[in-house]
């Protein structure tokens, strides 16, 4: 089992940043990959950012330019950069990590609104 708590989340302007964090416990040695996803009121759950065995993340073209996915290994955790916000990426923001099984975190809600 692998447990992710996501934090960093909150209330921002438009044009402004806020960082999330999602740290893993548990069986990490079993993640193959760690990935963000949002879902904002009435949509579907949306990719967002996917980081793997390289220290490159892929991220979806909607945030490619303002978002950053990285990780630190020690820690066990994963961290989502966000820039620029837009009030189109208000949402609930989700961690995720790909092993044996599919593990998901709480969500943690970020708005972005004047």
């Amino acid at each position: 089992q692998v447990q992710l708590v996501e934090s960093g989340g909150g209330l921002v302007q438009p044009g402004g940043s806020l960082r999330l964090s999602c740290v893993a416990s548990g069986n990490i040695d079993s993640i193959k990959a760690m990935r963000w996803y949002r879902q904002a009121p009435g949509n579907s759950r949306e990719f967002v950012a996917l980081i793997g065995d390289q220290p490159i993340a892929n991220l979806a073209p909607s945030v490619a330019g303002r978002f950053r996915m990285s990780r630190d290994n020690a820690k066990a955790a994963v961290y989502l950069q966000m820039n620029d916000l837009r009030e189109e990426d208000t949402a609930v923001y989700y961690c995720n990590a790909v092993g044996p099984d599919n593990y998901w975190g709480q969500g943690i809600q970020v708005t972005v609104s004047s």
